[in-house]
């Protein structure tokens, strides 16, 4: 029935399980209804890992439960912690392969910037991550793990909690869309982390078909797209997904998005010297915002050892601001955090030989 994917995890995880199948599971042992209830509860209210310290359920009905399932919650395996900051973890999964996950402050939020799959498989040509082989998708309990931990961490060190949360870690989570939304489900449910939906925001390399799918399950997040060019040609060349997901279907898509939704969409856009940083690709932009009502994130370039990419002059960068602004559309510059700890966006690439920074503090086990 259950497929394990590995020697490590031998028994699945219980939290694997959708609220129904545990039901029915629950049922399958001739136990009464409210004990499911009691369950989920300890899982991912109390966040327990333990059978054993279940304690409101029968022993015999905890041992029954042990000998088919277990409890794996990942691991941070290193935490790197920049001047800015930011703290950036390698997180252990129960099969052994590895992510990484950033916990980033401002003065006014902390953001919980989470992966959504082993690699990623659309090979942008400026990011990190895109140069791993993409290896699997994560479960939905990986995914929550990520943000508990970083929440735990946020009231640990900062002593402050977690506010926002944001897929813009390793992998495109619209291509691990049921994962992706069972962990949500049970962040913002009241028997979860109890996020407000509101505070989490999806980013995606633009995949169409799941946009609109989005679109129509609504489930109160923000949509970020990647776009870094409005210009079918030279966002071809920088991010293949356009050959496949044109910027003509992918409008059509935002627009349906904000249809059904009516959220703006953010465009989250890096500019580059001779690239992307002529005034044709400036009123390309423009024109493209005229047709979604969105917002414009202009992202600092954090390189990764490509010379192809440079980082564009900062008269460029202020000729969108001034260009967007003459017309309405709501643009900011998003200076990068966490550089020196290669936790920045597009910077995400397990590159997980460095020692790790000691902690100010000794971090607590549960983390």
């Amino acid at each position: 029935m259950f497929n394990c994917r590995n020697f490590v995890a031998v028994k699945p995880d219980l939290r694997s399980l959708s609220s129904d199948k545990l039901y029915q599971y629950i049922a399958s042992l001739g136990e009464k209804p409210f004990r499911a209830r009691q369950i989920e509860s300890w899982l991912w209210q109390k966040n327990c890992t333990d059978f054993s310290q279940m304690s409101d359920l029968p022993k015999s009905l905890r041992e029954r439960i042990s000998q088919d399932f277990a409890i794996h919650p990942v691991q941070v395996d290193q935490i790197q912690r920049s001047v800015d900051g930011t703290i950036k973890n390698a997180v252990r999964l129960p099969d052994g392969m590895v992510v990484e996950s950033v916990l980033i402050p401002t003065d006014t939020r902390i953001t919980a910037c989470i992966s959504s799959q082993v690699g990623c498989s659309l090979d942008c040509r400026f990011c990190a991550t895109a140069r791993l082989k993409r290896m699997r998708n994560l479960d939905p309990q990986e995914i929550y793990d990520q943000v508990l931990t970083i929440r735990q961490q946020a009231e640990y060190y900062l002593e402050r909690p977690l506010t926002n949360i944001v897929f813009m870690g390793m992998g495109e989570p619209l291509l691990n869309y049921s994962n992706v939304l069972r962990a949500i489900d049970r962040i913002t449910s009241p028997s979860g982390l109890g996020m407000s939906p509101k505070r989490i925001t999806l980013s995606t390399v633009g995949i169409v078909k799941m946009i609109k799918t989005l679109a129509d399950d609504n489930p109160g997040v923000k949509l970020a797209v990647s776009l870094h060019s409005a210009i079918e040609e030279v966002r071809s060349r920088i991010m293949p997904i356009n050959r496949t997901n044109d910027l003509t279907s992918l409008t059509d898509a935002l627009q349906y998005w904000y249809f059904k939704t009516r959220s703006k969409v953010t465009f989250e856009y890096v500019v580059w010297k001779n690239i992307n940083d002529r005034d044709e690709d400036i009123n390309a932009l423009v024109k493209l915002c005229k047709k979604i009502p969105s917002k414009v994130n202009l992202i600092e370039y954090n390189a990764i050892g490509d010379p192809n990419f440079e980082q564009a002059e900062p008269e460029r960068i202020n000729a969108y601001l001034t260009a967007l602004a003459h017309h309405g559309i709501v643009a900011k510059i998003r200076r990068s955090r966490g550089k020196d700890i290669d936790a920045a966006c597009g910077q995400l690439a397990n590159k997980n030989d460095v020692a790790p920074e000691i902690p100010k503090k000794r971090i607590p086990e549960t983390l």
